[in-house]
């Protein structure tokens, strides 16, 4: 099973940098803003960039819009967080995952002009220097946690901005509301770009909108200035000036048809010449794993496949993922009736209880499991807040035993989620 053990490229940045967000502030720019000066300013030589924050989407927006711009014939570098197995993962250059090798040698000469920064800071540093001598057309970048704070948030001139959805997630660093987390979120709104919204809670807008006002920015938001809606199957997204209906998304699940529909115009606003088939065949072509994955030739679910059952595998982890995991699973029963049983482990630092609250109803049966090599919430603990949350539950040793114990409904649909981490680990079990 790939482990963090064996990614030399994890272990390299830990050396030089220590944890991800070890050193001092979780929030300070100047330590970064400074080393990127003595790099030679790479943030300053990139491609046009589209930045983009929110709580859930981000990643699949930002794969649709790589899938969407490669179908073009664009060379893409992507920044993405967090990764599944290697760290490696988070950098995409001009298509292709990055080298263990360079980034080891790029790490190497951060450390000796900035040994000081965090982790991230670190790996943000990285890929700009990477984007930057790598030619591209297109720089997609997604920030770590927040906005306004953000290592990304550097870049003063994108081409466009993306905000996704804004929920509840990180409030130990971000605060404990919608309103605050906004705040966090809005600071990527800049006055020389075009700032795309998706739909966004009744507390979100005003703080976009403010920020907007400040920073004389345009904003595009959601049902205001576009849509994006499944019609018949199918994706229709429309402006005031374009309409296009596309297939279905190859992600699974009702809410990455208005993810696919942010990424279509974002790309729309950073250029218009994009032809009609990149976008049809984009769509067709993209690749997000861990999200609403179903898992259909390993031989870790092929005891469920043998019942007639399905097995799905999702890294949502905060109560906005449980609510859309909940509509999908609402879209699934009605397709096939069939018993629900969710495994579920998270992070100790998640909201289990919200989490469970917004997927219960969903769920008839919750296996609690724990996380290997992560600080997690106690299977018990987990067990517990399904129970209050009106669903059955149990608790299992581990992901396999859990399964073994999903095995005993008549072909379930088995839902394995609330961490990237134990999504990872059903992926190495399944062989993918």
């Amino acid at each position: 099973m790939p482990t963090l053990d064996n990614d030399v490229t994890s272990a390299t940045f830990e050396t030089l940098f220590g944890p991800e967000f070890g050193h001092g502030k979780p929030f300070a720019l100047d330590n970064l803003r400074a080393a990127l000066d003595a790099l030679g300013a790479p943030h300053q030589k990139l491609p046009p960039v589209i930045h983009v924050a929110g709580t859930n989407g981000k990643g699949s927006t930002i794969a649709f819009m790589r899938a969407i711009a490669e179908a073009a014939g664009l060379r893409v570098h992507a920044f993405t967080k967090p990764h599944l197995f290697r760290l490696a993962e988070r950098f995409t250059l001009a298509g292709a995952t990055a080298s263990d090798a360079s980034l080891i040698a790029t790490a190497e000469r951060i450390a000796a002009v900035a040994p000081e920064l965090s982790q991230f800071d670190a790996q943000v540093a990285a890929a700009f220097l990477l984007f930057s001598e790598t030619p591209a057309d297109l720089a997609l970048l997604e920030t770590g946690m927040g906005g306004r704070d953000d290592s990304t948030n550097v870049i003063e001139r994108p081409a466009v901005s993306v905000i996704s959805p804004i929920g509840l997630d990180h409030q130990d660093a971000l605060g404990a509301t919608l309103a605050e987390i906004a705040a966090h979120k809005a600071g990527i709104v800049k006055r020389i770009a075009t700032t795309i919204v998706a739909r966004q809670e009744p507390d979100v807008l005003p703080i976009l909108q403010q920020q907007a006002h400040a920073v004389e920015g345009d904003l595009r938001i959601q049902g205001q200035h576009w849509d994006a809606f499944e019609r018949h199957g199918q994706l229709a997204v429309q402006t005031n000036r374009r309409f296009m209906l596309l297939q279905s998304p190859r992600l699974h699940g009702p809410h990455q048809f208005e993810n696919a529909g942010l990424a279509c115009v974002a790309l729309w606003n950073w250029r218009d010449d994009i032809p009609d088939e990149a976008f049809s065949s984009g769509l067709d072509a993209v690749s997000w794993p861990g999200r609403l994955q179903p898992l259909t030739r390993g031989p870790f679910s092929a005891p469920i496949r043998a019942l007639g059952g399905e097995v799905w595998v999702d890294g949502g982890h905060n109560a906005h993922a449980a609510e859309a995991l909940a509509r999908w699973l609402g879209a699934m029963w009605r397709k096939r009736d069939a018993d629900t049983i969710v495994i579920l482990g998270m992070r100790a630092r998640k909201d289990g209880a919200a989490f469970l609250h917004a997927l219960a109803s969903a769920a008839d049966h919750v296996i609690a499991v724990p996380l290997t090599n992560a600080d997690h919430t106690p299977p018990g603990t987990l067990a517990d807040m399904a129970a209050k949350a009106g669903a059955e539950s149990e608790t299992a040793s581990s992901l396999e035993h859990a399964l073994t114990r999903a095995a005993r409904f008549p072909a379930p649909r088995v839902l394995i989620c609330g961490s990237l981490a134990l999504a990872a680990d059903a992926l190495a079990l399944e062989g993918g």
